[in-house]
């Protein structure tokens, strides 16, 4: 009987075929196995969460298609608590079902901190300490001092404030600084593109105020970016010490800052494409 007497048994056909269907049957029943449990090729749209709460995003059912995982919380007045401010992945990003989502919210309560002692400091000496501290600037107030931008004292709702006084992290300190025997103006820095806080902290260290605030795309103050203001930059005007600045802000979503910039420091904007100034009633406090 030779090696290969089975290729002549029907047998050995028969469950040669067996075993192919069973083989292909396996892989088949692998590869459905994997497509459900990784979901294959179905995914979703992260949207934008910000400024829900957790418990809005529950109630509209999106903790079905995600796991909504708080891991921190920051105070932020121009937020209201419990407020989702940052999320990863981002809005837009392409996820599969059931993957986490990672939430920043704003917290219901300010952190306490210790009010530093700024009295004797120069003005930008000054402002780094709040900054560092979580607190903010609410407004600088020139009077007559032989020292050029020193801090003679530090107020809270218009009352001095002394230092190693706990205050809610992000209350607004003013500043009672000196003018200098020789009071000279200050030039407007270059405010247009930037977003709230920045253009604030750069009046600031600027010796300048913010003055009214306008938003003429809606409240959107996470998209904000200074469009305008007043005095304009091209005026080249030198203010006072402490001069306040009406700013007006555009969405960088509904907005090319990009190119308005490039234009505005090549002095070629049409004066049609500027905006009217709009009426008090689209002004909103900072």
């Amino acid at each position: 009987m030779g090696f290969f007497y089975f290729l002549g048994q029907k047998k050995f056909y028969l469950h040669l075929l067996i075993s192919i269907v069973l083989t292909l049957a396996l892989i088949w029943g692998v590869f459905q196995f994997l497509n459900v449990f990784t979901r294959h090729g179905k995914v979703y749209l992260v949207p934008n969460f910000s400024g829900q709460t957790v418990s809005e995003l529950k109630q509209k059912g999106f903790n079905q298609y995600f796991d909504l995982i708080v891991i921190d919380s920051v105070y932020d007045i121009h937020h209201a608590p419990g407020s989702i401010v940052l999320q990863n992945p981002l809005p837009g990003a392409k996820v599969k079902r059931g993957r986490h989502v990672y939430l920043t919210i704003v917290a219901k309560t300010p952190e306490m901190v210790l009010m530093p002692d700024l009295r004797n400091l120069s003005l930008r000496q000054a402002l780094v300490l709040l900054e560092g501290k979580g607190l903010r600037v609410q407004k600088l107030q020139y009077v007559d001092y032989f020292a050029r931008n020193a801090v003679i004292d530090q107020l809270l709702n218009d009352e001095p404030i002394q230092p190693e006084t706990k205050i809610p992290k992000g209350t607004a300190i003013g500043l009672v600084v000196g003018k200098g025997n020789n009071p000279l103006p200050v030039p407007l820095p270059f405010l247009i593109g930037k977003k709230i806080k920045e253009a604030h902290k750069t009046l600031h260290y600027n010796s300048l105020n913010v003055g009214k605030e306008y938003f003429l795309d809606g409240n959107d103050t996470v998209h904000a970016r200074v469009y305008r203001t007043e005095p304009a930059y091209r005026s080249r005007t030198l203010l006072e010490l402490g001069s306040p600045v009406n700013i007006w802000y555009r969405s960088d979503e509904n907005f090319d800052f990009k190119q308005y910039i490039q234009e505005m420091l090549s002095d070629t904007i049409p004066q049609d494409s500027i905006l009217p100034l709009p009426d008090t009633t689209q002004t909103q406090a900072p």
